[in-house]
């Protein structure tokens, strides 16, 4: 997490993008982001160096002689108009095309990126507070991305908003990806939840980059995401590459249309899909509109996950609320789908604060596996009251916090069994959820515990406020006594 000293530093650096014209946060993220890339390429190549001092290795270059002039070392010293001539005219072009391999993620979303920072003095400034930034230690720059992401604070036109990093580590943690997993979220964003895999990933399989096999699959087959926004996809590809993922399969692609043919091709769906905006109905795959004719792309999306999985493949995916009490049949529709072909597992309530300040939408995560052939028996239920945050747009820490307990839980459902309806989690058998049409609100089944309260008799309150209002009186008198 960014904190302190450092934090300051980077709202420094937003600020000189702000006041220098560039307040678009998207624009400040990506313009930021590039020099952030080009400082990396020299850091690691001065590192490639001191190794191959050390072991008398053959170095690849990722700057031939007659490009050291692009160096961060070389250029950050420079005045600011030739600094500013090197960058626009020399380091940016070259960038642009330092991966020769033009289908990976960089080099397709990097063809039309625009370098633009307009002044001189505003780049020699920006290049001087980055050059002092303390980025050294641990996954330092990877938090650096996620604080600046933190900073898009408004919607986009269809109706995706950033997912918090706690709640995108909660559901990685439930759904425990592993080394053999194919990976997707079919609208990606900024690749949060892609980022949050391959930390847990990282985290957990110490022997993941030993096994050629392993390191293979996780460099070209693991990762793959797909968005409809150029400049989120963009953003999440760099986004990857500064958390050690060079070549994710990320793409430009509409994944309810018909041109999306993927068919149980990925084994975990980790996602957070729009719930509102512009759809073109006529261009949805006929495939979804064959488990539910909506235009809604929160069950449509629903839809598609079913189609994309492998069988046994696991799905984590945020939903605004109405998903799991809506009446109308598309509603139905999907819910039934998901229960009586599939399993459903779980089903965790979060409050209607966990996405302020973009949204004050209440949604939950549903938790599902691909059968094909039904198997859902019982369903686990969890109400989480707070996500250790306020729940005000500004989401200050506060102490409680249910994910803990959700992801403890979760991890051991046999020991959820006993569990009354009046708890905060607790099981429902699926024959129950039948017979309330697939209702899946986690009120339709909680027992309330009425507690007796027993109150005084009226005479003796009455008594109690006669007596209070002598007091008053009283006082009144005293102090009216003093004042003359």
């Amino acid at each position: 997490m960014i904190t302190g000293e450092l934090k300051n530093k980077i709202d420094r650096i937003w600020e000189i993008f702000w006041t220098g014209g560039i307040t678009n946060p998207l624009e400040v993220i990506e313009q930021f982001t590039y020099l952030l890339f080009i400082k990396d390429l020299d850091d690691n190549e001065t590192l490639n160096e001191s190794n191959t001092e050390l072991t008398a290795a053959k170095l690849k270059k990722t700057f031939p002689e007659s490009k050291q002039y692009l160096r961060w070392s070389r250029f950050k010293n420079e005045e600011a108009g030739q600094l500013y001539k090197i960058v626009s005219e020399g380091v940016f072009p070259f960038i642009k095309n330092v991966y020769g391999n033009r289908s990976s993620a960089y080099s397709k979303y990097m063809s039309d990126a625009i370098f633009k920072i307009p002044t001189d003095l505003m780049l020699s400034k920006i290049v001087d507070a980055i050059d002092k930034l303390d980025l050294g230690v641990g996954d330092v720059e990877g938090d650096l991305y996620e604080y600046l992401l933190s900073k898009v604070s408004t919607s986009g036109t269809n109706g995706q908003f950033r997912t918090p990093r706690h709640i995108i580590k909660m559901i990685t943690e439930l759904m425990k990806p592993t080394p053999e997993d194919i990976i997707v979220d079919p609208a990606m964003g900024t690749a949060g939840f892609l980022v949050g895999a391959e930390e847990y990933l990282r985290n957990n399989y110490s022997d993941l980059f030993s096994i050629s096999r392993l390191k293979d699959h996780f460099d070209n087959k693991m990762f793959n995401g797909f968005d409809i926004d150029r400049t989120m996809l963009r953003i999440g590809a760099m986004n990857m590459m500064l958390h050690g993922v060079d070549i994710p399969n990320i793409e430009y692609r509409d994944s309810l249309s018909k041109k999306n043919r993927d068919i149980g091709k990925y084994t975990l769906v980790m996602t957070n899909p729009p719930f509102k905006g512009s759809l073109d109905y006529q261009a949805v795959s006929g495939d979804l509109l064959k488990i539910t004719k909506t235009k809604k792309t929160e069950l449509l999306f629903l839809a598609l996950f079913l189609r994309i999985l492998k069988i046994g493949g696991r799905c984590a995916s945020i939903v605004p609320e109405g998903v799991l009490f809506g009446s109308t049949k598309g509603h139905k529709e999907v819910r039934k789908e998901i229960i009586d072909n599939n399993k459903l597992k779980a089903v965790i309530s979060m409050p209607s604060g966990v996405f302020k300040p973009y949204a004050g939408v209440s949604t939950a995560v549903l938790i599902f596996i691909k059968t094909g052939s039904g198997g859902t028996d019982k369903v686990w239920f969890y109400d989480m009251k707070s996500d250790g945050f306020s729940l005000d747009d500004k989401r200050r820490p506060v102490a409680n916090n249910d994910i803990p307990d959700i992801i403890a839980r979760f991890n051991n459902l046999e020991g959820e069994t006993d569990r009354k309806r009046t708890d905060q989690s607790f099981f429902v058998p699926v024959y129950e959820i039948r017979e309330n049409d697939y209702d899946l609100s986690i009120n339709r089944y909680r027992e309330v515990e009425y507690k007796e309260v027993h109150y005084d008799e009226p005479k003796v309150i009455l008594d109690r406020v006669k007596r209070l209002e002598k007091e008053i009186s009283d006082g009144i008198d005293e102090l009216s006594k003093m004042i003359d």
